[in-house]
């Protein structure tokens, strides 16, 4: 779910990976985007005037969500073990902050060249880190059975492990976050580069486009859900006129869902103003 109301100066993306079996994850997911959701606009005029408080903002938001979660699995013997990850990015004037539970990424493409801005909590991070220490081989780090466990997720429980509060990222012209699910990283770091940043005149809603069809045309047999939102920060005077390209049909395997949020923002007097486009499909 993405809000970037047309002429405000910024906005907000949450994603939520659920997991817990098919329809658990689903629900669980929703009952966390929709208590963020709710948190962050109730709060909206908190988080465009307090830029000290938006971390204390967003970590109250994602408590209240992992509280409304734990009611639901109380009442709900049977549903015990579902949870999801949360990522929210918020954008306020021209500065971008996250709080990010899980291994969903976000990334900052600027010039050209990408970076994963939150931390990733799964074993993948550790076992690199054992890696780094000398501790185990490369290769047993890659082939660990347990290399895509995530160690923190919203589940009604205590979480473990948040990223938030840390110092915004100031953000520029022609710089394109990308908030998504774990599916994309079948896709290196180069290639999401590649079909993001080799065409400066494509509007985000054809670099969605061109994102989503390069996940496809790897025709991954082990593809996982993907979800994703595109932010694309426009020089001063671009247009904002998203236009919808017509639907690929194409899919990897049956159980692959895709669902693209899309947001576009250009520079007007000074401040960042966004339109948001949301489109999805099963």
């Amino acid at each position: 779910m993405a809000d970037f109301p047309t002429g405000a100066n910024g906005g907000f993306a949450i994603l939520a990976d659920g997991m817990g079996g098919h329809a658990a994850g689903d629900v669980a997911s929703k009952i966390v985007v929709s208590e963020v959701f709710a948190a962050l606009k109730l709060r909206a005029d908190d988080l465009s005037s307090n830029a000290g408080r938006i971390g204390a903002l967003l970590q109250d938001a994602a408590e209240g969500a992992n509280t409304s979660l734990g009611a639901y699995v109380a009442a709900r013997p049977d549903q015990s073990g579902m949870g999801t990850t949360l990522l929210a990015p918020l954008v306020v004037r021209g500065a971008l902050h996250w709080i990010s539970v899980g291994d969903s990424p976000l990334y900052l493409f600027r010039e050209g060249r990408g970076r994963r801005l939150n931390e990733n909590h799964a074993m993948a991070e550790r076992l690199d880190q054992w890696v780094a220490e000398g501790r185990i081989s490369e290769h047993a780090a890659q082939t660990h059975p347990d290399r895509h466990c995530v160690t923190s997720v919203l589940m009604g429980r205590e979480v473990h492990e948040v990223d938030v509060d840390r110092a915004p990222v100031a953000l520029s012209a022609g710089d394109i976050i990308l908030a998504a699910s774990d599916g994309i990283e079948t896709l290196s770091l180069a290639e999401m580069a590649d079909a993001l940043c080799t065409d400066m005149n494509l509007s985000s809603t054809a670099l969605a486009e061109k994102l989503q069809q390069r996940v496809l045309d790897q025709a991954d047999p082990d593809q996982d859900n993907l979800a994703f939102c595109v932010i694309r920060v426009l020089p001063n005077g671009r247009p904002i006129a998203p236009v919808v390209s017509p639907q690929s049909t194409q899919q990897c395997k049956p159980r692959l869902r895709r669902l693209t949020f899309a947001a576009v923002a250009s520079r007007r007097e000074g401040e960042l103003a966004f339109e948001t486009l949301t489109r999805s499909s099963s």
